[in-house]
């Protein structure tokens, strides 16, 4: 035995973000201590500590909150879903001031910010991210732009880099839904952003199982101001995560790695394969991460019919899991009518790809009535 401290690995110089998906969050080494992060549940704490009320702070967030941060380069915020990290983030938003959003995202950003322009509670103005001279003649006078890339459905790319130095230069707060590429793929606060939202519901806890959300402030003056305003957004708000939510997602967190390696594989095999395919008339695929989008022969008709004749492949809203789900988007309720109406959204899994087509394939005879 040794009397030397155990180094911790957050102390440990240049670990790939593999190794600190495993290895942090951990409680320090201790003899006879819990190699796994603790799952907490109280809502009261002795007096004189560093936490007086739970809605403050858990030690099973704080856990969360420092893998994720390290991942994406920046300090991180758990709340109770991707929604409520969409609202904090939206929070930062000025009574009264202009939003730059895509035409097309996720149904839930475009639910928001079209309530807010209804109550006049902002200013919306709507661009094609994919054309960057637009959305940049769009951000003087803006308050906050707000990205997707790739975007929700339609897996539209944007030029983060330029596009965040361009709201730099006005002034223009930016927030980028890194939900889709994961901190693995893509690192946001890097390109110049300001706060990433994620919807941790979907990859980094990947199972299914957890609704859970996050923002992450970059590691500056201002990133710690803003990291302050949505702290106390949080805690006044009452939108906080659920501790089992949480532990949940970081266990989830440790195969994160793993999980989207093969998901991303399996999206690139089937994206090729999808485009010979005569009933599929289009293939959105950015050419990373793990959604495909395809478009059907048949219409609204054609594409609910393939969604309803798969066996391995879920029918269901939502994606990230472990299993493979897909959905005809313009089902759902604020679906932008950008989004054609025989779009149908892949989320590949981690099955066998051989199974995956074998079903998918067979589903997709039924396109045509």
């Amino acid at each position: 035995m040794t009397d030397e401290p155990t180094p911790a690995a957050a102390d440990l110089p240049d670990l790939a973000p593999a190794t600190r998906l495993v290895a942090l969050g951990r409680e320090p080494a201790a003899p006879g201590a819990q190699v796994g992060a603790p799952l907490v549940l109280t809502s009261t704490y002795h007096a004189d500590g560093p936490v007086s009320y739970a809605r403050s702070g858990n030690p099973t967030w704080s856990a969360f909150e420092v893998a994720l941060g390290s991942l994406e380069g920046g300090d991180a915020l758990v709340l109770a879903s991707g929604m409520a990290a969409v609202s904090a983030a939206f929070a930062l938003l000025p009574h009264g001031g202009t939003v730059v959003v895509p035409d097309a995202a996720y149904n839930g950003v475009m639910a928001t910010v079209g309530d807010l322009e209804a109550s006049g509670a902002a200013v919306v103005r709507r661009v094609d991210v994919t054309d960057t001279a637009a959305v940049v003649a769009a951000l003087p006078g803006a308050d906050l732009l707000w990205l997707e890339s790739p975007t929700n459905p339609l897996l539209e790319v944007a030029d983060l880099p330029a596009l965040t130095a361009a709201a730099r230069e006005h002034g223009v707060l930016t927030v980028v839904d890194n939900t889709f590429a994961t901190p693995l793929l893509q690192r946001p606060l890097a390109d110049g952003a300001d706060v990433v939202v994620h919807s941790a519901t979907k990859y980094l806890s990947g199972h299914s199982d957890v609704l859970l959300g996050a923002v992450v402030t970059a590691p500056t003056d201002s990133g710690r101001a803003l990291h302050e305003r949505l702290r106390r957004h949080r805690q006044l708000g009452g939108g906080i995560a659920g501790p089992m939510e949480t532990w949940l997602a970081l266990r989830g967190l440790r195969t994160l790695h793993l999980r989207l390696e093969r998901a991303c594989a399996g999206a690139a095999d089937l994206a090729q394969r999808l485009a010979g395919h005569p009933a599929v008339t289009r293939v959105r695929y950015p050419g990373f991460g793990a959604i495909v989008s395809i478009e059907v022969v048949g219409g609204a008709e054609g594409a609910e019919r393939v969604a309803a004749a798969t066996a391995v492949w879920v029918h269901a809203t939502s994606l990230g899991g472990v299993e493979s789900l897909l959905e005809r988007r313009r089902r759902q309720p604020n679906e932008p009518e950008k989004v054609p109406e025989e779009l149908i959204r892949l989320s590949v899994g981690i099955e066998d790809v051989e199974d995956l087509w074998r079903d998918l394939s067979a589903a997709l005879a039924r396109a045509r009535p």
